[in-house]
């Protein structure tokens, strides 16, 4: 039985399944750009306090952006270089396993997996992601990173529920039926 906080991964791929194209390039995802439409992210957001991510993710998002938009979440970027910490912003370089059974311990809201790719398939691979709510932007991109890896376990899942939007844009929202707890 599931207790305590869920890590959900919230993520946006590609129907073909690519969370990026070759180098790093994110701008398949302006295809869906409408004002006004935030596909349910500020609700999503608003529901954690804890953020992981990877490395890689973290200095993209830092070259693209003035300010960081987790500045205000406790947030654990996995590195394997020791940096300071940054405000709420730490630079974890130990055991992820342990750091999001800690945190599923803890109290609080949920834990966002914000990416990348790596961190996504260690998660699996440990069968730690409670939740997946992945948005598919309808390009095929034919080539570049992909969500999901080969060389991890199968993973049952139960749809939770699915929105169409008129951009074409499908938002997929998955519960883990194996009780997204390492065993």
């Amino acid at each position: 039985m599931k207790t305590g906080r869920k890590l959900i991964l919230y993520i946006a791929t590609s129907l073909d399944g690519y969370i990026a194209k070759p180098g790093d390039d994110l701008s398949f995802l302006s295809s869906v750009e409408k004002e006004g439409e935030d596909y349910g992210y500020k609700d999503f957001i608003d529901s954690v306090d804890t953020v992981i991510m990877g490395r890689r993710t973290y200095d993209w998002v830092m070259k693209e952006v003035p300010e960081f938009p987790h500045a205000d979440k406790r947030t654990y970027v996995l590195t394997r270089k020791a940096k300071p910490d940054i405000g709420n912003t730490s630079f974890y370089t130990g055991n992820l396993n342990d750091l999001v059974l800690k945190l599923k311990e803890d109290r609080g809201k949920n834990i966002f997996c914000d990416g990348g790719a790596e961190v996504v398939h260690q998660l699996l691979s440990s069968d730690l992601i409670d939740e997946f709510i992945i948005s598919v932007i309808p390009i095929l991109v034919g080539n570049g990173i992909p969500l999901f890896r080969n060389g991890r376990p199968e993973l049952k899942l139960k749809l939770v529920s699915s929105k169409q939007f008129d951009t074409g844009l499908v938002q997929l929202h998955y519960e883990s039926l194996s009780g997204g707890f390492s065993n």
